[in-house]
């Protein structure tokens, strides 16, 4: 079975190709939505952010908003959340590959916003980037709700600078020419994927 890693900055279409990559029937782990089941009430992570981030905690549920604005600035805090979030995401890639595994699945899809940075491509046999253009990055994080340029660039110093990330790729797939561009690239590596 081949890990496949898929990993990209902010803004840069990880989404878009993911979504492409799971309706073409590929399993696949989201470390983001496992954050956010985390997050749930019930969820593993919500009773211990709830005792430190207390006024992150609306009725029953973890307001990312107000989470955001404590820890982003707050590297002390940031750390503790990500001491909470981190081995339980973990914990939840490892029973997904173990589970691929038993499925004898061909390939299997980790889809790590910060793969690089946490160290999550030792678990790849393979690495896919997406990436496109710092004007189409720029572009289209600001023009999501809420973000601001300062914001953009706290959240970019903690990202591993996209060169390097496309430096050390197996796999590069551009996400700037248009999506019918992105999921072409994205058949054709699935077809040589598969020939490995």
């Amino acid at each position: 079975m081949i890990v496949l890693g898929v990993t990209g900055s902010i803004a840069m279409g990880k989404s878009t190709v993911s979504t492409m990559l799971s309706r073409m029937n590929n399993p696949m782990h989201d470390a983001d939505k496992t954050v956010h089941n985390l997050m749930k009430v019930n969820g593993k992570a919500y009773y211990e952010i709830a005792k430190r981030f207390p006024r992150a905690i609306e009725t029953n549920s973890v307001d990312r908003t107000r989470l955001g604005q404590e820890v982003f600035g707050n590297p002390e805090k940031l750390k503790e959340l990500e001491n909470i979030l981190h081995p339980l995401v973990r914990e939840a890639r490892d029973n997904f590959i173990r589970q691929q595994y038993r499925y004898r699945s061909r390939l299997a899809i980790l889809d790590v916003p910060l793969l690089y940075e946490t160290g999550g491509d030792k678990h790849c046999h393979k690495v896919l980037v997406v990436s496109a253009p710092y004007f189409i990055q720029r572009q289209r994080v600001l023009a999501r709700q809420g973000m601001t340029q300062t914001k953009f660039h706290d959240i970019l110093k903690r990202q591993l600078p996209d060169y390097e990330k496309r430096k050390r790729a197996d796999f590069i797939v551009p996400t700037g020419l248009g999506k019918a561009y992105t999921y072409k690239a994205l058949k054709r590596l699935m077809r040589s994927l598969s020939e490995i």
